[in-house]
């Protein structure tokens, strides 16, 4: 067993098929809206039905903000390393320091040579490869003296420029699967980036041994390598096999990887927006809370010097990610409250046989609202705020155990997935000013975010709170509002508030589509629809830190029955 003790992050890849330019990017820019850490594209450049992966990367990077970008893996016999290596460098430098470089040897060699590149065998890729990347670090290491060199077999530089530098260290990650390729991983590279369904029982414990062992023999450690995963699977209400079943089911066995063969990044193969949602919002949260859990035990097999760290080559969670259980700006869920490390019973959450129960911190009540800062768009006032109720003062004197405190924490979690993606229609309506975007493509996207679902709110809320944070509730378990009603009449006045101000928000949200749809026939249409996406704002933000100032504290009091 080993357990690394990286940060977890969750990632998707995606297709980027060129029959609908707009869905991969858009696809991209869910993952972000949702709180992923990092989005990925497969890269094949002798597949016409694809969009070209280096293009499209550029394109994703200007539209996102905070996410993280790879090559799943890079195609080195069609991409030069020199060229490489500045590409990703530039690219880099212009997304603020957010790409990583996956790396394969190559395949579909007949394709590949029918391209214009050369044909190799299994040994000479692995040589190819190492060759290149050590060009790629000497023309990234731009502080040395002298030219970068390198007379190699398949890849050579006689004293070509250095530079530039990244923004960051940008991490090399290997598609590797033999033991060739694993001890190059080991001696070389930042991390190991293999798919589930190209795996067989028992291949990433050797894989571990072959990298961990040829890491030590070069002089490095073995946490110096982070263990990426890319898998697949199947939401279903019931279980069905290997990721195929509830949401539970996917982090249980996501925490077992992540545990006993250290996996710290799981990247989801998937192009359906629903599953890209409950990836981030209900499974990442909960496989999170699991592992801290078992982590804060002291039983999990921790590698030396491993707990707490990144790992080597930008490994760290960067501007998006998320430690286990860091906060996730934009995020859906956190495995540790403001309150401390969440010590839930993991035996119970997770049915985990022989699973160690364990102990549960308490506190004071330290999860802090959101607070309104009181700005205002426009002059248009959907409600009167001043008429809005209050709930019952808190007990001073209770305290709250960490568990307790998640739960509250993760309807500010819940929230500010909704602010980004509020954050995000304002980007979009930009571009459709600039025309960067015509009006489809921006409804497009409006209409794949949270906040224009039936249960965009609290519904949300309960819906992913029910099946992470206490996941052995059933459907009937979700309603939150008619439970804290039940169990605390006095917040009465402020559900009935807060329902009626959904109601309000979403016919505002209805504003902004007949804005969008206006804009295409009125020439100064443009006015109508930022007011109307201003107005969009007002209510939203003010309407979710009233909320949250309101239910924090009751959710952690009452909980969720």
């Amino acid at each position: 067993m080993s357990d690394y003790g990286h940060p977890l992050t969750f990632g998707s890849f995606l297709t980027p098929g060129n029959a609908d330019p707009a869905r991969p990017v858009g696809l991209a820019m869910l993952s972000e809206q949702v709180g992923l850490d990092l989005v990925t594209f497969q890269d094949h450049p002798y597949q016409p039905a694809f969009l070209d992966t280096w293009t499209l990367l550029s394109f994703v990077a200007a539209r996102t903000e905070r996410v993280r970008l790879a090559a799943n893996v890079t195609n080195l016999p069609l991409r030069p390393p020199a060229v490489l290596a500045r590409s990703v460098a530039s690219l880099d430098l212009l997304s603020g320091g957010r790409m990583e470089l996956g790396l394969g040897a190559g395949a579909f060699w007949d394709a590949i040579e029918a391209m214009g590149g050369r044909r190799l065998t299994p040994g000479q890729g692995v040589r190819a490869l190492d060759e290149a990347i050590e060009i790629i670090r000497q023309i990234w290491d731009a502080d040395a003296r002298g030219g970068v060199r390198v007379d190699g077999e398949f890849h050579r530089a006689v004293g070509a420029k250095r530079g530039p530098a990244p923004a960051h260290d940008v991490g090399i990650w290997l598609g590797a699967y033999k033991p060739r390729m694993l001890a190059l991983t080991g001696r070389r590279a930042d991390g190991w980036l293999p798919s589930l369904a190209y795996l067989q029982p028992g291949d990433l414990a050797k894989g571990n041994a072959i990298i961990d062992d040829a890491a030590a023999e070069a002089g490095r450690s073995p946490t110096d390598v982070i263990r990426l995963l890319n898998i697949n699977g199947q939401f279903s209400t019931a279980g069905r096999g290997p990721l195929h079943g509830p949401a539970e089911q996917w982090a249980e066995e996501l925490a077992d990887l992540a545990l006993t063969d250290g996996i710290s990044t799981f990247i989801l193969g998937s192009d359906d927006p629903d599953d890209l949602r409950r990836f981030a919002a209900e499974v990442a949260p909960a496989t999170r809370e699991l592992v801290a859990a078992e982590r804060s035990t002291g039983t999990s097999d921790v590698s030396a010097g491993a707990a707490g760290t990144a790992g080597t080559g930008g490994t760290s969670t960067g501007t998006g990610g998320a430690a286990a259980g860091g906060t996730r700006p934009g995020g859906a869920g956190q495995a540790e409250s403001a309150g401390g490390a969440v010590r839930a019973d993991v035996a119970d959450r997770a049915g985990r046989p022989g699973a160690r129960r364990a102990t549960v911190a308490v506190g004071p009540f330290a999860v802090v609202p959101t607070p309104d800062d009181g700005r205002r768009r426009t002059d248009v006032r959907v409600w009167d705020e001043s008429e809005r109720p209050t709930g019952p003062t808190p007990d001073p004197e209770r305290t709250y155990t960490a568990h307790e405190q998640a739960g509250a924490q993760h309807l500010i979690d819940v929230h500010d997935g909704l602010r980004a993606e509020l954050s995000q229609i304002h980007d979009l309506i930009e571009q459709v000013a600039a025309g960067l975007i015509d009006v489809g493509t921006a409804r497009s996207h409006i209409n794949t975010m949270t906040m224009r679902q039936n249960k965009w709110t609290l519904g949300t809320y309960c819906e992913s709170y029910c099946r992470v944070v206490t996941t052995h509730h059933t459907l009937e378990d979700r309603s939150l509002f008619p439970h804290l009603r039940r169990s605390d009449p006095r917040l009465k006045p402020v559900i009935d508030r807060l329902e009626e101000e959904h109601h309000a928000i979403h016919d505002v949200l209805e504003g902004v589509d007949r804005a969008l749809v206006a804009f295409v026939a009125t020439p100064d249409g443009m006015a109508e629809l930022r007011a109307a996406v201003d107005l969009l704002s007002d209510t939203l933000l003010s309407h979710l830190s009233y909320e949250e100032r309101e239910l924090v504290e009751p959710i952690a009091r009452l909980g969720v029955h």
